[in-house]
């Protein structure tokens, strides 16, 4: 059997919708559209035969797969997999001088100044190097599908590293609320089936 490995960012909560930012800071839980979300993804791939659900630390990954988790599959919680910290910036709402020190920061990571930062935040080379560690341990899990629900930040990164990609393109990932990533593992490498697919909610 091959291994696949299914990423889907996390169902919107209100502070998507308000645009608030939530970083690893804010742990807010899905709102009714959220809600929704979760339970189209599941109604349509509750069939496959998952292994074990990874989600970061944070609920509203965990709200997402809940229904998967209720069927009695094995959890496991990775703290690696939590959204960047945004420093200052979280739990408030954009006002435009945050717009212009976001913007600042995502040209100089995409320049390879990745020591970059909100203030008080994370850099993408220690967001890059947890995730890291996070995909060495997919690579050396036995299960042949595993299903993962992670954040919006952290997916761009993750799916650099899994391509094999500088974190320089991280924004070239794209990542929608409960946008699945799927992925195939050959060896110690991964090829994608699917980016940001969002069929569950058509």
């Amino acid at each position: 059997m091959q291994k696949l490995i299914y990423i889907i960012r996390h169902g919107q909560t209100e502070n998507n919708r308000r645009r608030i930012i939530q970083g690893q800071g804010v742990d807010s839980s899905l709102n009714e559209a959220g809600q929704k979300e979760a339970q189209l993804f599941y109604e349509k791939y509750r069939e496959e035969p998952f292994d074990l659900v990874i989600t970061s630390s944070l609920k509203r990954t965990h709200e997402t797969v809940a229904a998967f988790i209720d069927m009695g599959l094995s959890w496991v919680q990775f703290q690696e997999l939590n959204e960047i910290a945004w420093g200052r910036h979280e739990g408030q709402e954009s006002t435009p001088e945050m717009i212009a020190e976001y913007k600042r920061v995502a040209a100089a990571w995409q320049s390879g100044q990745y020591d970059e930062r909100i203030a008080d935040g994370e850099s993408a080379n220690e967001l890059a190097e947890r995730l890291e560690r996070f995909v060495a341990h997919l690579r050396e899990r036995s299960e042949q599908r595993i299903l993962v629900c992670s954040h919006g930040r952290a997916m761009r990164c993750l799916m650099c590293l899994l391509n094999g990609d500088p974190i320089s393109a991280m924004d070239t990932y794209h990542h929608d609320n409960t946008g699945l990533y799927l992925l195939q593992q050959h060896g110690t490498s991964f090829s994608f089936l699917k980016k940001n697919d969002l069929s569950h909610l058509d």
